[in-house]
């Protein structure tokens, strides 16, 4: 299913190396990592079930500032999120919104948002390809 301004790869790992890679790849970009939500161990916690299921928050103010100062209603989307899960069948995908869909959703051209989508292109194939 495909999702508008969504760009969805499939990994070649399971869910935890998965996130451990997409962390590693945000530290070595001098990004900061905000914060991590684990959605399944809050469905678990509410007695609901979820497959696996982890939110990362991180971003650099280098990069989502311009964005943010062109329209300051970038704000909120940014920081930038990926989001690791596990369909049905057990394969491990990563997602995230792709920034110029975000720069023409605040009025911005699509090529605002483009050098953050390679930087993030590229932090997802450090994750997902073995």
């Amino acid at each position: 299913m495909a999702v508008e301004g969504l760009t969805t790869v499939r990994s070649g790992f399971g869910q935890e190396e998965t996130v451990r890679r997409l962390k590693a790849a945000i530290a070595a970009k001098g990004m900061t990592l905000f914060a991590e939500v684990d959605h399944a161990a809050g469905a678990a916690g509410a007695g609901l079930p979820l497959r696996p299921t982890d939110l990362l928050i991180f971003g650099a103010a280098k990069g989502g500032t311009p964005l943010m100062q062109a329209a300051q209603t970038m704000g909120i989307d940014l920081p930038l999120k990926a989001l690791v899960w596990q369909d049905a069948e057990g394969a491990v995908w990563l997602s995230y919104n792709d920034p110029a869909w975000l720069a023409q959703r605040h009025g911005l051209d699509a090529s605002r948002g483009e050098p953050l989508g390679k930087a993030l292109a590229a932090l997802a194939s450090q994750a997902i390809a073995p």
